[in-house]
């Protein structure tokens, strides 16, 4: 199991993680995307123009941000270490709307804002891999 550092994700798999006796481990690059150059929330409403922008061209961002390219690449380096380490074997990455959408992104270009902005929090998705390719991705949240 890994996360983000950040305490909602972090609370997100705790359970899971507790309930099949395995630690999660935290790696940096899977935090949320950096929308402001403070590293302050945004309010939904001034975030939604951001983050359209950043899926027209991934490498907007506010000065001092990070573009949706950057924020790809670094959970993507994760993903794909991951991949490696633990080939074979199931894993459950937590982490943040906008990085998970990033790196579903970088397997199925279909993986965008529209899909971002139809994810509930939490969310949960299956990706399957036949190596790096990705097979499918499956949703396996159902609120009801």
């Amino acid at each position: 199991m890994i996360s983000s550092p950040y305490r909602r994700s972090l609370l997100t798999v705790q359970q899971l993680a507790d309930d099949i006796g395995k630690g999660i481990m935290e790696f940096e690059e899977l935090r949320e995307r950096v929308f402001s150059p403070d590293g302050n929330r945004i309010p939904d409403n001034e975030l939604l123009p951001i983050l359209k922008k950043s899926f027209i061209d991934e490498k907007y961002a506010l000065i001092g941000a990070e573009s949706n390219a950057d924020c790809q690449k670094r959970a993507i380096k994760i993903l794909k270490e991951t991949m490696i380490s633990f080939k074979g074997k199931k894993v459950v990455v937590g982490t943040h709307g906008a990085v998970m959408t990033l790196m579903m992104a970088y397997y199925d270009k279909n993986c965008g804002l529209e899909f971002l902005l139809k994810t509930s929090k939490p969310d949960i998705y299956r990706m399957e891999f036949d190596g790096e390719r990705l097979i499918e991705i499956k949703r396996q949240w159902n609120k009801d």
